[in-house]
């Protein structure tokens, strides 16, 4: 088994696929904001969709087109720096339009095109700079690392750094690729459903159905994607898209396991990599809930938790302000006896069975608080439930961002 975690990919990239960029012009900065992927022959796809009631044309398109083929895709394009969302009937024929280019240009039916758009909300898409770079696009086609990294690059918008993650594993002398990016930094609350922003896209050259594919995203989803948050918004384009070419001559069927966990690993490494360049982020905290009476139950105190702005205020600054964890969770919804409740940060006891830890040390629970990444873990109680969530602090410099975001 083999990964890679750092910014820049090191291992094979799955055979089938092809990746580029290049400057539309959609972005005021004028860097990056068009991105093409494209598997020759078609891929089998598997995707999820935010479950915001708001949704952006390039969703409702991209759901219509995979029914439409069965989840067969042949290209993905994404544009950075306008979220085509709230823009009405113009905006869903706009991304039509783009996929009609980029269909022209290969040969093939529009509706095998996928779309993807993320930025500021209710402009309308310059559609016309689109059609204009595609050319561009499928002439800086390529399948070596500077592609598929130049593909990650472009669809970045305030995240500070590419998110790119890849696993391998062999079977019977041969070898499956995964590799996925992501973007996102804010409006990250995702809540994924089968039908911020973050947009997540997957590749690998296993041989797998549509079906075979959505089988395992969901749960991959379940656990990484839907187990983070920076701010609790949950973005109108969040899309997690995965794409199987079949050129490994591997059959998903007889390899569901080690396909299983390297999926789930590539997609755990990718939503850490999302918190951790949240927007003015400065500590990155993971909360572990045991004993809770189901895993929903801990999954929703979890959430409750990770978007309290008084918890991710308090975690800011380091400060150990115990009693704020222990509010959010008791209005989270859930039954549960704080008489039986024990807290830790960072390994430190700071809540037993009603009271304040007995062994309590406020200045080395503010130590701990310092570092960059650490763990908050809560017992409930005798339950089997439990839920791992990744979140993070809200910092001024979060505030400053999202103020003059459109400005």
């Amino acid at each position: 088994m083999n990964d890679a975690t750092s910014t820049s990919l090191s291992n094979k990239l799955p055979l089938g696929f092809r990746w580029s960029s290049v400057k539309a012009g959609i972005k005021a900065s004028g860097k990056l904001d068009l991105a093409l992927a494209v598997c020759d022959g078609g891929a089998a796809a598997a995707a999820m969709f935010t479950s915001n009631q708001l949704v952006a044309a390039p969703v409702i398109v991209g759901g219509r087109h995979l029914t439409a083929t069965g989840g067969r895709v042949s290209a993905v394009i994404v544009n950075a720096g306008n979220a085509n969302c709230a823009t009405g009937e113009p905006g869903i024929d706009d991304c039509r339009r783009s996929c009609v280019a980029v269909a022209e240009a290969f040969g093939c039916v529009f509706d095998e095109i996928f779309p993807s758009s993320t930025g500021i909300i209710g402009v309308p898409l310059p559609v016309e700079k689109i059609v204009a770079a595609v050319p561009a696009a499928k002439a800086a086609l390529g399948d070596r690392i500077e592609n598929a990294e130049a593909f990650a690059t472009a669809i970045l918008t305030t995240d500070t750094k590419r998110k790119i993650a890849q696993a391998s594993f062999e079977i019977d002398g041969q070898t499956v690729n995964l590799f996925g990016c992501a973007k996102g930094a804010g409006m990250i609350g995702p809540q994924l459903v089968p039908h911020a922003t973050m947009l997540v896209y997957l590749f690998t050259d296993i041989e797998a159905t549509s079906a075979e594919l959505q089988s395992l995203l969901g749960p991959a989803v379940e656990e990484s994607f839907n187990a983070i948050s920076i701010d609790g918004d949950m973005s109108t384009n969040d899309t997690v898209l995965l794409l199987a070419s079949g050129k490994s001559g591997v059959l998903a069927a007889e390899v569901v396991r080690e396909f299983d966990q390297a999926l789930k690993r590539v997609c755990d490494d990718l939503a850490h990599k999302i918190v951790d360049d949240g927007e003015g982020v400065t500590h990155v905290v993971t909360l572990d809930i045991t004993g809770a009476e189901s895993d929903a139950d801990a999954k929703t105190i979890a959430r409750t938790i990770a978007t309290s702005p008084l918890c991710k205020t308090a975690w800011s600054s380091a400060d150990p302000n115990w009693g704020r964890l222990l509010a959010a969770a008791g209005r989270a919804g859930v039954v549960f006896d704080p008489a039986q409740v024990l807290i830790t940060i960072g390994g430190l006891p700071v809540f037993e069975y009603g009271v304040r830890a007995a062994d309590f040390d406020e200045a080395a629970t503010h130590a701990a608080m310092s570092e960059r990444e650490y763990t908050i873990m809560i017992h409930l109680g005798p339950g089997s439930g439990r839920a791992h969530f990744t979140t993070c602090d809200l910092t001024h410099e979060y505030v400053s961002i999202n103020a003059d975001y459109s400005t």
